[in-house]
């Protein structure tokens, strides 16, 4: 066997078994002369859809036709006379239908499988796919001047999955939270505050509350608590004086809710953010000259323009797009200065991103709602036309989550009155949950919510299943212990006696454990690490049904000791990708 090192994955050991033994099964027929000599093309490999069809197909006879001048049919029989299997995973191969040839693992391959769960332990399902490089996921990134809602719940989950995953794929990762503590939103907040705070003291029908302004009851509530702690001293201040006062008291409270909130729901950043530093420290005026010396700006009714629609078209032309597609898009230019002088949001956002890729990361990933879809393609745009490469910035987009109870529609909070909020969520719900359950579909998917399923302790309730696998498998470990019986530790040969279907299809679950990782980070998808914990738990009750752990042969007793230890261990590791408890006992 190959010699394995510290990320080794049994499955691409085998599959690079394959390969090098079907290109020695070819030179040698090409010495025989039974078939023609030609360059062996590149082939794949993949899991049949049929495991009758065995555990690996190989497409090797189809794609060497044309080379070799031969039917696939006739190439595969050839292969397989000169196929030499001996001391590898596979056992046996057969050639199927018009030529795929089809592999068996052996029992090495099982025993092996098993084994690598257990020396791996709590690593088991890293890799170093990623090669290190350094990536940044920003999700949330909530408005500081009011609670964060279910878009933010449902991102908060997926980024921060999304950043595990990257980190066990082999990427160096950072999360990142940006606070819009600067612009038009603090400013709407302050009037908001203002108003409240007069009508403390005034009365509502003596100062009118914009229609635009934060209606929420949180703003209420921060302007009587400064109130309270300040009397009626800023009544008669300016304007200016009052509303920065009133920031200075209300939006550190929200950001530290923010960090409470975030804390709750097991979400730990390395990096708060925040805009104003951008504005501080020079930054966004650096993008605007850069923008304008690059000639990508012009002036109009008094404001400073960015020629989006010129930058995106020509993008959009080298990529192929024909110009009546482009004309379809309607690309608009943008404002990069309002004609107060004031920077707007998307100036501001630039210089965000390039201060991003600034501070050396080789991949920078958002993670926003669904209804920033046409916001993705500028900032790509403009990251291309400030000298930054917009293909380095990836985004995530969120769909709609709709929460559910008692199968309806669960609009209004009870304590508030008003949408539900992330924390009203999780006085109810349990965080395991939560996490689970805005991370069984895809980010692009809606999401039905089911608020009375979220907390049923049954099969039914998918984070429930999975957890309950968890326990179950401690459970036989724990029942061992108070009889005061030691297992010892499964030899090869004892390994090699796990044959059962079952056994041997929970074993080829738990060995795609690595490369579901690998393909969870590609994709940036971490739903699939749920859905696999969900399999995984299945096929474990499967196994559990079907073979009694504690028999009358000891080595295979052994055995499905250490197969349960292996689904514990992979099923913790998938939770803990989730930040999901994996309890011992329920």
């Amino acid at each position: 066997m190959s010699e394995m090192n510290k990320w080794s994955s049994i499955p691409d050991m085998a599959e690079q078994q394959l390969r090098a033994r079907l290109a020695d099964a070819a030179k040698a027929a090409f010495a025989a002369g039974e078939l023609p000599v030609a360059e062996l093309p590149a082939f794949g490999v993949e899991v049949p859809a049929d495991s009758s069809h065995g555990d690996l197909a190989a497409n090797v006879a189809m794609v060497s036709a044309r080379a070799m001048k031969c039917a696939p049919r006739q190439i595969a029989e050839t292969l397989l006379r000169h196929l030499n299997l001996s001391d590898t995973f596979f056992e046996k191969a057969e050639v199927a239908g018009p030529g795929f040839m089809n592999l068996f693992y052996a029992p090495a391959y099982y025993a092996a499988a098993v084994q690598e769960v257990i020396n791996q332990g709590n690593d088991y399902g890293r890799s170093d796919f990623g090669q290190g490089e350094k990536v940044m996921v920003e999700f949330v990134s909530a408005n500081p001047t009011g609670p964060m809602h279910m878009g933010n719940a449902r991102g908060g989950a997926l980024g921060d999955s999304l950043a595990s995953v990257l980190d066990a794929a082999g990427y160096t990762v950072s999360r990142e939270f940006y606070i819009n503590d600067a612009g038009n939103q603090i400013e709407k907040f302050a009037l908001s505050l203002e108003v409240r705070y007069l009508q403390h003291f005034k009365g509502e029908d003596a100062v009118i509350l914009p229609e635009d302004a934060y209606q929420g009851e949180d703003i209420k509530d921060h302007a009587v608590a400064f109130a309270e702690q300040v009397g009626d001293r800023y009544v008669e201040a300016d304007s200016d004086t009052r509303r920065k006062a009133l920031v200075e008291f209300a939006l550190p409270l929200n950001i530290d809710k923010m960090h409470r909130d975030m804390d709750k729901y097991r979400i730990v950043y390395d990096e708060w953010f925040r805009e104003s530093r951008l504005h501080n420290s020079g930054e966004v005026k650096e993008v605007i000259d850069i923008l304008r010396r690059n000639g990508l700006t012009y002036e109009k009714d008094g404001a400073l323009w960015y020629k989006n629609a010129e930058v995106l078209t020509k993008k959009l032309r080298a990529e192929g797009k024909s110009d009546k597609d482009i004309e379809k898009l309607e690309l608009k230019d943008d404002v990069l200065v309002r004609a107060n002088g004031n920077p707007t949001y998307f100036a501001a956002d630039i210089a965000y991103h390039r201060n991003k890729f600034l501070r050396g990361f080789d991949t920078c990933i958002d993670v926003w709602g669904a209804d920033h879809h046409g916001h993705v393609a500028r900032m790509k745009g403009a990251m291309d036309a400030i000298g930054m490469d917009g293909d380095k910035l990836q985004v995530v987009l969120i769909q709609l989550v709709r929460l559910m109870r008692n199968g309806e529609v669960a609009r209004m909070s009870k304590r508030s009155g008003k949408a539900i909020q992330l924390s009203d969520l999780l006085d109810e719900v349990p965080v395991n949950a939560a996490r689970f359950f805005f991370i069984l579909r895809e980010a692009g998917t809606r999401i039905d919510f089911d608020l009375d399923l979220a907390i049923e302790e049954s099969a039914s309730n998918p984070v429930y299943y999975v957890q309950y696998a968890h326990a179950r498998i401690c459970s036989i470990f724990r029942k061992l212990k108070e009889e005061g019986i030691e297992a010892s530790a499964a030899t090869p040969a004892d390994l090699e006696l796990l044959t059962a279907p079952e056994e041997q299809a929970l074993i080829r679950f738990l060995a795609g454990f690595q490369r579901e990782v690998i393909e969870a980070a590609k994709a940036y998808d971490p739903s699939r690490i749920t859905r696999f914990s969900m399999e995984l738990a299945t096929q474990f009750h499967k196994f559990y049904n079907a073979c009694r752990v504690m028999g009358d042969d000891e080595g295979l007793t052994r055995a499905r000791l250490a197969l349960c230890d292996a689904a514990r261990i992979t099923l913790h590791n998938a939770l803990a990708l989730l930040k999901i408890d994996a309890p011992e006992a329920m």
